[in-house]
């Protein structure tokens, strides 16, 4: 994954005509900025948060035993849940939970292709605004031009990852169960698009704080050109 991020960058950053066309209207000179060095700053910014945060989600266990992205039980289940605790079928509830994470970090690796198309596109204007912007503004730029694409990417995944992390049959039981529970109302949940949302939360979550980090910790700022480009957030 993080092969696929460098040589994306690399060719980003190498082979964009318009990018090279403005930055040699913009000469380097001591102190100043220009639009290219800002939309490039912002553009390492964005594909190294991106490497980071998606690398992270996609290991296993990646949203499983991460608090914060961690994928629980629809509002709709929870009843599912208790009553299965209550008769001593914990562990059958650990293991659905266990594999809706799973699909979620399997949906997960399809999206830095089209992150990385989202920051290819990118104009001067985007990045100063983003730049200036609130903490988070990088983050819901991505949201705005990613969300639809991505959602049309991880749906099927999930649905597949479901299948072959064998959650489909863990669930097929789990409500079976349920519903044989004598006073219950049977339950038939969806499960995909369930998982899918909360797969774009999570990742769009994880950026985000990536995007808190560079912006707020000069450490993170690794290379000469965030540590110029991010000053001037430092004194807006």
């Amino acid at each position: 994954m993080k092969k696929i991020i460098a040589s994306l960058s690399i060719l980003l950053f190498s082979g964009c005509a318009e990018l090279q066309q403005v930055a040699s209207q913009y000469p380097q000179t001591s102190g100043v900025l220009s639009n290219a060095d800002i939309a490039a700053g912002l553009k390492e910014a964005l594909n190294n948060g991106i490497s980071k945060e998606v690398s992270k989600l996609t290991a296993t266990d990646g949203f499983f035993k991460n608090q914060a992205v961690k994928i629980l039980l629809p509002p709709e289940l929870q009843k599912v849940e208790t009553a299965l605790r209550k008769v001593g079928l914990g562990s059958l509830v650990d293991d659905g939970i266990r594999s809706l994470n799973r699909a979620a970090e399997n949906a997960v690796k399809e999206s830095t292709p089209i992150f990385v198309d989202a920051v290819r596109q990118m104009t001067f204007t985007d990045a100063r605004n983003i730049l200036l912007g609130a903490d988070n503004s990088a983050t819901s730029y991505l949201q705005t031009k990613t969300t639809n694409p991505l959602y049309a990417k991880f749906n099927p995944v999930v649905k597949s990852s479901l299948g072959k992390v064998g959650a489909d049959q863990i669930w097929a039981n789990i409500i079976n169960k349920y519903n044989a529970l004598p006073l219950v109302q049977d339950v038939n949940p969806d499960l995909n698009d369930y998982v899918t949302d909360k797969a774009l939360e999570g990742v769009f979550r994880m950026i985000a704080v990536e995007e808190k980090d560079i912006r707020n910790n000069l450490a993170a700022r690794t290379s000469n050109l965030l540590q110029r480009v991010f000053a001037l957030q430092d004194k807006k």
